[in-house]
């Protein structure tokens, strides 16, 4: 892995495929906090009305209840969409970016809980200056919780969408058979992994027999290891046909409803 003076992170898979993510800098990932943060304000808000009533019975109480849940819900907000969405709140939807392991791993559920827990250190003393500062200086634009938890923010570009039907070539899917199974692969690839897998379909016509045959091996072997499909719905498909399958479950889910 390399780091390109364009704010472009560049990883090579062990089959030699480069690919690149471009990184998120301060700017936008400010503008991502501010609509985040606007979303925290707007739920606490709600949430200091609900608990108005409880003053009128013990002011005490309520004062202490929504301090504890302002704290609670400000460091859950982003652990949980972070969690759920794999890598994205709100904002980042909005602004398009998404946090990722910083080897393009599939983010892990300790390293979201330490980037947000230290996302108090990052806004001292106000208005994310710390964290701020720490992505100007980081060859990988990280604040510190990104530094803490090995993550990295990426922006993610708009591509264009192939013809599927002329990369799957309307194939019978094994793998679909066993629905429970397609939808935890689902679940545990990456976008980065599913848009690799994509990618090396459009262009495998591109690539000498050898090395198609390599790369193909190789993305099957990932896939396989994240979910493991019976025997008699796997044994007799090649790498390349294993990785056909995956991507359709991967990208045309909505024309495979039960």
């Amino acid at each position: 892995m390399r780091y390109a003076r364009t704010n472009t992170l560049l990883l090579r898979t062990p089959e030699g495929i480069v690919f690149s993510l471009p990184l998120a800098g301060p700017v936008s990932r400010f503008l991502a906090w501010g609509v985040d943060a606007g979303c925290i304000v707007a739920a606490t808000s709600l949430l200091h009305e609900v608990l108005g009533l409880l003053g009128n019975i013990n002011a005490g109480i309520a004062g202490a209840t929504y301090i504890v849940a302002y704290f609670v819900f400000s460091i859950g907000y982003g652990i949980a969409c972070e969690w759920y969405w794999r890598g994205q709140t709100v904002g980042k939807r909005v602004l398009k970016l998404r946090v990722m392991d910083e080897q393009a791993l599939r983010l892990g559920f300790g390293q979201v809980v330490v980037r947000n827990l230290l996302r108090f250190v990052d806004l001292l003393p106000g208005l994310y200056l710390v964290g701020g500062i720490a992505c100007v200086l980081s060859r990988r634009s990280q604040r510190l919780g990104d530094l803490a938890a090995n993550t990295i923010v990426v922006r993610q570009l708009e591509t264009a969408q192939p013809n599927l039907e002329q990369v799957l070539g309307g194939k019978f899917n094994s793998l679909l058979e066993y629905r429970h199974l397609a939808a935890r692969l689902r679940q545990r690839t990456s976008p980065q992994a599913g848009a690799v897998a994509l990618e090396a379909l459009v262009r495998r016509d591109e690539l000498e027999p050898q090395a198609r045959l390599q790369l193909f091996d190789g993305l099957a072997q990932h896939f396989r290891s994240l979910v493991e499909f019976p025997l008699e719905a796997t044994e007799q498909l090649s790498g390349e046909q294993y990785v056909r399958n995956v991507v359709e479950i991967l990208y045309r889910r909505a024309d495979r409803s039960a």
